[in-house]
């Protein structure tokens, strides 16, 4: 009965010991080795690839956000404010001007299927509204000129970015609606359109964040 015991006891001194050790080295030197070579070798990716504007900070390069104009009285949805360009449709990103603090409020897709009704309405909706937003005098929008990302959000909801093609939509709008020369506008989505990684992984996009806050800087000057 002592043997059985002090077996007994020893095993659990054991497994107490182990879990001690494995707690220290997992739970504390792992993550500071982690977090220590990571803020050396990748400091921005390491603290939330965040994007400073004017000396602070406006954002992520990995989260969306949208550009609206202020609530209205009786308004439940915000209507784009269209002198900037505008992400991919979706419920889940909070609200910006660029500039201002900005809330995430959910993350995901729609989880409707293809052919559910519900989401069809809502690209029929979308893409009529792409339509009117960015159709200027004398360059009307076609239906059939609407890309898929301009009426679809991503799986996660919170994508930053846009196609070449859907900035390239918005060109003439931004432009009006800044009192820019088309050309000058489109040169800044040119130079903002950023080529798949390594040549061949993903396809070509833009950074709405980022073009925006360039969009902001050549308003500025042209004032």
């Amino acid at each position: 009965m002592n043997n059985s015991a002090a077996n007994t006891g020893r095993v659990l001194w054991a497994g107490l010991r182990a879990l001690l050790v494995l707690t220290v080295i997992t739970g504390v030197l792992y993550p500071l080795a982690v977090t220590g070579i990571a803020q050396l070798a990748f400091p921005g990716r390491a603290n939330g690839s965040a994007i400073e504007s004017e000396g602070r900070v406006v954002g992520s390069e990995l989260i969306g956000q949208t550009y609206d104009l202020p609530l209205k009285d009786g308004e439940e949805t915000a209507a784009p404010d269209l002198k900037w360009f505008q992400p991919r449709p979706s419920n889940g990103l909070g609200s910006n001007s660029v500039n201002t603090q900005y809330s995430i409020i959910l993350s995901g897709a729609t989880n409707r299927s293809g052919d559910n009704a519900d989401l069809v309405t809502w690209v029929k909706a979308a893409k009529a509204a792409v339509v009117k937003d960015n159709s200027v005098n004398g360059y009307p929008v076609k239906p059939s000129d609407v890309p898929a990302d301009a009426v679809t959000s991503s799986g996660s909801g919170l994508d930053p970015h846009i196609s070449p093609e859907y900035a390239e939509l918005q060109v003439r709008r931004v432009a009006e609606r800044n009192h820019l020369p088309v050309a000058q506008v489109d040169e800044l989505v040119a130079d903002h359109t950023e080529d798949r990684l390594l040549g061949f992984v993903g396809e070509p996009r833009v950074n709405v964040l980022k073009l925006n806050i360039a969009l902001r800087a050549l308003v500025a000057a042209a004032d």
